[in-house]
């Protein structure tokens, strides 16, 4: 289909007349066989033009947005099928990491155990360098403190203060030699513990033990109130010096009346002397103030003598088991036994009942005093202050 456009689509407007020249000169139109054109005026062309144009251009845009839509959806598609892929690969990877996660874990655990063992190990190490690294000083600061607590517990055993003041006084002698300036506190600790421990006046439980085995020794001589000693009689007669020259006057030839009258004399007197000890002898006067001792019989004598060594036994079982209460029980009992049934006038009764007296004096409860001074100033020696 074709337009022709024509300049005759401006408003018709009668023309002016021709004139005779212009007439004259135009030709005559041929005549044709073709059919007339069709006129339409511009404006409808313009726009019949411009919807074409826009049509086209929405045709355009049409298929433009068709195969952008499909170009899109391809892209979903293959967007989708990577994120499906990518989400079983996470997947895959996520039980991976799991996996990875509880074999770190086993091996997390099996690293603590070995980090606490090997700083257990450390720890052990470093008290040991420690240990090899310490200097003398610290070395004998150490040695001093073990020996007074070493004393100090053989002094709780055995009761005596003995262990005690030894150890003080050679720890003391000891630290003397090194001369040391920052030991010097330790000296003077030891040096007023070592007073404390000497002031005390512990019982000496060896020595109370050897009185108590003499006065078991010597029950058996003691003479009992029943049964008096018999003092003997002196051998040497009175004038005995005196009678020994009328003696041998009278073995020489031609003694006179005088030697033997003198002899005589002597000798009456001797025997005269004799027989009145022998009279005193037979009768004793003395004050008993418990009759029922003078009743002892003879085989009774006997069980008192057991009674009292039994007594004095067990007084030196309970010394040496620090049991000082009951051996102060028993030595007044056998003090009370000598006292009531043995003859005090007798030496062997009287240094007997002394040395039972002097035992159940010293048998006493005495705390011993603790080096708690000296064993502070060596903490903190050993510390560096």
């Amino acid at each position: 289909m074709s337009f022709t456009v024509t300049d005759n689509a401006v408003p018709a407007v009668e023309p002016a007349a021709p004139t005779a020249s212009a007439a004259a000169a135009a030709p005559a139109a041929p005549a044709s066989n073709t059919p007339a054109a069709i006129t339409l005026p511009s404006s409808w062309l313009i726009a019949g033009a411009v919807t074409g144009a826009f049509s086209v251009a929405a045709i355009t845009l049409a298929l433009l947005g068709q195969q952008r839509i499909k170009s899109l959806e391809q892209e979903l598609v293959r967007r989708q099928q990577d994120s499906q892929g990518q989400a079983i690969e996470a997947r895959a990877m996520a039980q991976q990491a799991q996996e990875v996660a509880r074999a770190a874990e086993t091996k997390l655990t099996l690293l603590d155990g070995r980090v606490a063992e090997t700083a257990l190990q450390r720890s052990q190490l470093e008290e040991l360098i420690q240990q090899l690294s310490r200097s003398r000083d610290e070395n004998v600061l150490a040695d001093v403190d073990a020996a007074i607590r070493v004393a100090v517990q053989q002094s709780a055993i055995t009761g005596s203060a003995e262990p005690l003041a030894a150890a003080l006084r050679q720890s003391e002698e000891r630290l003397a030699r090194m001369n040391q300036p920052r030991i010097e506190r330790v000296r003077r600790a030891l040096s007023r513990d070592l007073d404390r421990v000497r002031a005390v006046a512990v019982s000496d439980i060896a020595s109370l033990t050897i009185k108590l085995d003499e006065a078991v020794r010597s029950v058996d001589e003691l003479p009992l109130l029943a049964q008096p000693e018999r003092k003997p009689v002196a051998a040497v007669r009175p004038g005995a010096r005196a009678a020994s020259v009328p003696a041998s006057a009278a073995s020489a030839p031609g003694l006179s009346v005088s030697g033997w009258l003198a002899w005589l004399q002597t000798q009456g007197a001797w025997i005269g002397d004799r027989v009145w000890g022998e009279v005193k002898s037979l009768v004793r006067v003395t004050r008993i103030d418990n009759p029922e001792a003078m009743l002892v019989a003879p085989e009774q004598a006997w069980f008192l003598r057991e009674n009292l060594k039994l007594r004095l036994l067990n007084a030196r079982l309970a010394l040496l088991s620090r049991q000082f209460d009951t051996a102060q029980s028993d030595l007044r009992d056998a003090q009370s036994s000598l006292d009531r049934y043995f003859d005090r006038s007798a030496r062997r009764v009287v240094v007997t009942a002394d040395l039972v007296r002097q035992v159940a004096g010293q048998a006493r409860q005495i705390s011993l005093p603790r080096p708690d001074e000296t064993l502070a100033a060596l903490a903190a020696a050993q510390a560096g202050r």
